[in-house]
């Protein structure tokens, strides 16, 4: 609808600044004389629309502008509420609380009922089944580090088992495929490095201040590093028929190919470490790497030390 469209417009303009005519004819799939033709009625409506010339240039609003509240309709405060307490699911927060109460307290009296059962509609649970306290307590302090600018301090246990001492400036809380991260600048490395909540031991805060460095969330940039071509191993896995579905929801249905013998063959990319054996190892007997040949050799060799653990000691 338009008029849905010129109130993302707004959003975008107040939320980035200035932006390309073309950028917000590609977004919203319309013509740029569209753009152009809508940029004309919000100006009619007392929107303060700027239009920049130059090579800088693009559209933009009158500094200081704002969005009254009014504007959000109670469809928009129901999915404010329930984006609030699901990120409380895993860590409360009396100010996140105190401020699902101030929404709620917007939505008239006769309308409550509606708006109860819309925040209800869609609940996403981030709680572990087990040790919640040990992953809300973590939290917490991470929290209080980026909120106060101060350093986070602790134990980290790598991948491969390697212990070492770590001070970081925590910057962003990354929730990735169930687990907790911390984005966050590590002294030690001197550059960001995402650190897996569940491995860090003896956390505790600095007494210094750091000075928080200009990123951007929204560009992903810890899914940029992982996912770098040198960090990636290329991966051949065969699958039987009784796992397809575990295959189908951790790789996609669309890559999980059958290959007319009754298995299923999935080309996949990780990078290579010991989450990635423990993960192939994972599916016991019920998968096979077909390629490379060095991950396929030294999945046969954890297999076989595995093996010797449970072959009983030989009787004198």
């Amino acid at each position: 609808m338009k008029l849905e469209r010129l109130l993302a417009i707004v959003v975008l303009l107040i939320n980035r600044g200035r932006v390309q005519a073309k950028d917000l004819a590609d977004m919203f799939e319309v013509s740029i004389r569209t753009i152009y033709r809508d940029i004309d009625t919000l100006g009619q409506a007392g929107i303060p629309v700027v239009t920049y010339q130059g090579a800088s240039g693009g559209i933009g609003l009158a500094e200081g502008y704002r969005l009254d509240r009014n504007v959000l309709t109670d469809k928009d405060l129901a999915s404010i509420v329930t984006a609030l307490r699901s990120v409380s699911t895993s860590h409360a927060n009396a100010a996140r609380e105190l401020l699902v109460e101030k929404l709620s307290s917007i939505v008239p009296q006769s309308k409550n009922d509606d708006f109860q059962a819309n925040t209800n509609r869609f609940i996403v649970d981030y709680s572990t089944w087990t040790h919640p306290e040990a992953l809300k307590i973590k939290l917490e302090l991470i929290e209080q580090g980026m909120d106060q600018l101060r350093p986070v301090t602790f134990t980290y246990c790598s991948a491969e088992g390697t212990q070492t001492h770590r001070t970081v400036d925590p910057h962003t809380i990354v929730l990735k495929k169930h687990s907790w991260y911390l984005y966050a600048f590590c002294h030690e490395r001197n550059q960001f490095r995402m650190f897996k909540l569940v491995r860090m031991q003896n956390v505790t805060l600095a007494n210094e201040h750091f000075e928080r460095k200009v990123i951007n969330p929204q560009d992903r940039p810890w899914q940029q590093e992982w996912s770098r071509p040198d960090n990636q191993a290329r991966l051949t896995l065969k699958f039987h028929a009784r796992v397809r579905h575990i295959a189908e929801e951790w790789f996609g249905i669309e890559n999980v190919m059958p290959d007319g013998t009754g298995y299923y063959i999935s080309q996949v990319a990780f990078p290579e470490d010991s989450w990635l054996y423990g993960f192939i190892l994972g599916f016991g007997a019920d998968v096979e790497v077909l390629e490379p040949q060095h991950i396929r050799d030294e999945i046969c060799r954890i297999a076989e030390q595995i093996v010797q653990n449970y072959i009983p000691p030989t009787q004198t």
